[in-house]
């Protein structure tokens, strides 16, 4: 067992809510008080410690996968402090959720075809058709499952995929972003706009899913997924006088992204 830290204030069962909130995440398990990744073929459980996580076991090479998944990228520091001057409303709502540190998906090809599983459908089906998708083509470790890999799903008939529930559409946004020759890691050495113009070459991959991968992989600090629906339903609750999503995005820069969570937090919790 090792220990890994984060800047206090951490909260690991608020921050990991995603994975419970929807039903689960089986390649994100939460399970008997600890969320289970499989990194390079090992299932690793990680728990509440003080001061940060425990991960058992934690090999070689997979502390970076691990820190990334517990959203490590993220300068909660800095966004309380902005939070704090910009409004009474992001003010409360930074001291109501304090310790809130978003997930990320750690691997870009995971967070993608999540996102295509994830169009135009409520995240509950979401979860249920991706976890059908990890039963059929991902590996079971212990308690979770590994992600389907890209070269997997490259290997699969759309059939595949609509056998699990997506529709024959995303079956084949999904196959064919496998197929692609994108290299998707060297992603995050670009600029927001060019990794843009990259994804939304591909069929299948619009706006919305692009601002959440700069958001949920990147981390990029200024995105903001101004077409997303339960974000536009925050914004009129929390912020009705604006009414134009994309453009009050730059109220809150450069903590576009955060902003974005903590509202979207806020809004479910009601």
């Amino acid at each position: 067992m090792a220990h890994l830290s984060f800047p206090a204030p951490y909260d690991f069962e608020l921050s990991t809510g995603r994975y419970r909130a929807f039903g689960p995440d089986l390649a994100n398990l939460w399970h008997d008080g600890g969320l289970h990744r499989v990194v390079d073929g090992r299932e690793v459980r990680l728990t509440a410690a003080p001061g940060g996580v425990d991960a058992d076991p934690l090999e070689p090479g997979a502390e970076p996968v691990l820190r990334r998944l517990l959203g490590a990228p993220f300068d909660l520091a800095a966004f309380a402090a902005f939070a704090a001057d910009a409004d009474e409303t992001l003010r409360e709502i930074a001291v109501r959720f304090r310790g809130y540190r978003p997930p990320l998906g750690p691997e870009p090809f995971e967070t993608l075809v999540t996102s295509i599983t994830a169009q135009q459908v409520s995240l509950y089906a979401a979860f249920a058709i991706r976890n059908r998708l990890i039963e059929r083509l991902g590996v079971r470790a212990e308690q979770a499952y590994a992600f389907p890999t890209r070269e997997r799903l490259a290997a699969a008939a759309p059939e595949e995929l609509v056998a699990v529930g997506f529709s024959r559409r995303k079956a084949e946004y999904a196959v064919g972003l496998a197929r692609s020759e994108l290299d998707l890691d060297a992603l995050a050495d670009l600029l927001d706009d060019e990794v843009r113009g990259h994804l939304v070459a591909l069929p299948g991959i619009g706006e919305w899913t692009v601002d959440w991968f700069l958001a949920r992989h990147l981390a990029r600090p200024t995105a903001w997924p101004a077409g997303d629906l339960a974000l536009r339903k925050a914004l009129a609750a929390f912020y009705p006088e604006l009414t134009d999503a994309r453009a009050a995005g730059e109220r809150f820069h450069p903590f576009q992204n955060l902003t974005a969570h903590y509202l979207l937090l806020a809004y479910i919790a009601g």
